[in-house]
């Protein structure tokens, strides 16, 4: 196993035993509530929210640098290779070099250097080949498709099957969208923006720049205007801002940690969507669901 895979196996490890942690922090949380209270367990619920987020952002923050920094691993070694591919036709060009030929010996040096040039092309394919086929194997042990498998798992159960969205920074309103009669992507970022913005103090608090400084009113309304006007990735606190905009609680099924259910006062069917953290090189992806079709009906 390559140090690579094992700092990856340390980082997941080290991720179900935070999860777990928090897990047991929020059973804790749910119990000191009196029952009844209804403040001190909005209270709670907000808490909660928080934590999950910020465990996810930094879990997710973490799984991206470790894919970064492999990725360039895999870039200097192909960078590597052709470098000494370069060297060599480097002594190829300088060893034909020399004294002066006759016209048959020349065409016998073309016809050498034409040769090498097919040979070391044919290695180069070759080994192109074995990357690709290496490449194939990790798909089928790495992290992306054994979460991939274990979504697919919790999803049965529900008798729910994954259906695909677009990984373009509206992943997230889309799936929602799907499910929601009358909706669309943008309808739901106008929407969402305008909840948050009436109800600035059940998502302001939660919201930090990268410095760890809180936002003040003016960074509320500037990310509120890039949720409603752009493709800004969303994450839980605009999934809370959604289940009250559709008065639906919204589950969010992930591969690694528990069912999150958002919006549980509501009463209305469960909306579904399908949380991946290894989908796309370019960070985390939404999809959405539809009912579980065998594969033998699929295809017949």
């Amino acid at each position: 196993m390559s140090d690579s895979e094992n700092e990856e196996e340390s980082v997941v490890k080290r991720h179900k035993k935070e999860k777990k942690e928090l897990q047991a922090k929020i059973q804790q949380l749910k119990h000191s509530v009196s029952k009844g209270d209804k403040k001190k367990k909005k209270e709670i619920t907000e808490q909660i929210t928080k934590l999950e987020s910020e465990l996810n952002d930094k879990h997710a923050t973490e799984l991206k640098e470790l894919k970064d920094k492999s990725t360039q691993e895999v870039t200097d070694r192909l960078s590597s290779l052709e470098t000494n591919d370069t060297e060599v036709d480097k002594k190829h060009e300088k060893a034909g070099g020399g004294d002066v030929e006759t016209q048959e010996d020349s065409k016998e040096k073309k016809v050498s250097k034409a040769m090498k040039r097919r040979e070391k092309q044919a290695t180069k394919n070759k080994e192109r080949e074995e990357r690709i086929k290496e490449q194939e194997l990790l798909n089928l042990t790495g992290a992306r498709h054994i979460e991939f498998e274990r979504i697919k798992s919790i999803l049965k159960t529900k008798n729910l099957q994954i259906f695909e969205i677009p990984s373009d920074g509206n992943c997230l309103y889309t799936a929602i969208s799907h499910q929601v009669p009358n909706e669309t992507y943008e309808t739901l970022r106008r929407k969402t923006a305008q909840y948050m913005r009436e109800n600035p103090d059940e998502f302001l608090p939660f919201l930090t720049k990268e410095n760890g400084d809180s936002y003040n009113e003016d960074d509320f309304e500037t990310f509120l205007q890039k949720t409603a006007e752009t493709a800004e990735w969303g994450g839980q606190l605009e999934v809370k801002a959604m289940s009250s905009v559709l008065h639906h609680p919204i589950e969010i099924i992930q591969g690694e940690g528990p069912l999150i259910k958002i919006g549980e006062e509501f009463g209305a069917e469960s909306l579904t969507v399908c949380y991946h953290r290894h989908a796309f090189g370019l960070g985390e992806h939404y999809n959405s669901v539809e009912t579980y079709v065998p594969e033998e009906e699929a295809f017949s």
